[in-house]
């Protein structure tokens, strides 16, 4: 079982920035794709971003490409989010996922583990 953990959300001003951070309970941690995903109140859970083992390999949803950065360190086991430009729009809660193999999933479904989410709130 790998437990994963976020941190970094919270409350930020249109324009602004935010880090999220999602800390993995993962023994080979570099062994996970590892994904972002929102979810609005009303409406269903999205990818936001994904990278691969090597973070080489980066995904993104077109509504976030160019504002949001998506990157890894391996060595202490933690995926991050970097969030500029931020919209109302934005306003959710931000999941980490982790899958066990080597192709980036684009879907919730092709993902194995969650953390229990952190609430982004971007007011205009």
């Amino acid at each position: 079982q790998v437990r994963l953990v976020e941190s970094g959300g919270g409350l930020v001003q249109a324009g602004g920035s935010l880090r999220l951070s999602c800390a993995s309970s993962a023994r080979t941690f570099s062994d996970y794709a590892m994904g972002w995903f929102r979810q609005a109140p009303g409406k269903e859970r999205e990818f936001v971003a994904g990278l691969g083992w090597s973070g080489r390999s980066t995904y993104y949803a077109d509504s976030v490409k160019g504002r949001f950065t998506i990157s890894r360190d391996n060595a202490k086991n933690t995926v991050y989010l970097q969030m500029n430009s931020l919209k109302p729009e934005d306003t959710a809660v931000y999941y980490c996922a982790a899958d066990l193999g080597l192709r980036v999933g684009v879907t919730a479904d092709e993902y194995d583990y969650w953390g229990q989410g952190t609430q982004v709130t971007v007011s205009s």
